[in-house]
């Protein structure tokens, strides 16, 4: 058996902390911390998944209004032992080309496209995580033959927890968190060879 790394190892026996992942040079990218613990994504990723995330950044980025910033792969700090790294997020916060994380209050919506090492984490885990800090909006996004297709979530504030609003198939029209209109099944056209 092979050693594990001293990097590796917690800082402390409660775990790491959320702060600690801007000191981790030597984890590899895309590093999360849940319930401190540091949650590694190693597979490799299908080029459905890959495409769906960049179209999705695309296509917010060009409706969202001004203020807010549509961003992919950057940490939301939900707390001191959890820092998950959703596939993107639009938040209310000024550009910043440092920032290594965004806080539930400034983050409107988070998106979760689901990828079978990640299924677990997307529909549970972080479905309750991201309510529990009081993220406003979550949406799923699973493939179904080859489109996308958008699982809503709004939360209900008293409970802090969410409630699913809409399933969105080969469209979806909306004005939460902001006014979006999204062509699903044209999102990720196959290329012709």
């Amino acid at each position: 058996m092979t050693a594990v790394p001293e990097w590796m190892r917690p800082p402390r026996p409660e775990g790491w902390y959320a702060d600690d992942l801007d000191t981790l040079a030597e984890a590899p990218r895309h590093t999360e911390l849940i319930d401190g613990a540091l949650v590694f994504m190693m597979s490799p990723q299908r080029v459905w998944h890959a495409r769906t995330v960049t179209a999705l950044v695309n296509a917010l980025t060009n409706q969202a209004p001004p203020g807010v910033e549509v961003d992919r792969e950057i940490t939301i700090r939900l707390d001191r032992w959890n820092r998950p790294e959703p596939d993107l997020l639009a938040a209310a916060a000024p550009y910043d080309p440092s920032r290594t994380f965004y806080t539930p209050e400034e983050t409107l919506l988070v998106v979760e496209v689901v990828s079978p090492e990640s299924a677990h984490r997307d529909r549970t885990v972080k479905l309750r995580k991201y309510a529990e800090a009081g993220i406003a909006n979550y949406w799923r996004v699973e493939e179904e033959d080859g489109s996308p297709v958008v699982h809503a979530y709004e939360l209900d504030e008293p409970t802090r927890s969410y409630v699913p609003a809409v399933i969105h198939r080969h469209g979806l029209r909306t004005t939460t968190p902001f006014e979006i209109t999204l062509d699903l099944d044209g999102l990720v056209p196959a290329r012709k060879a």
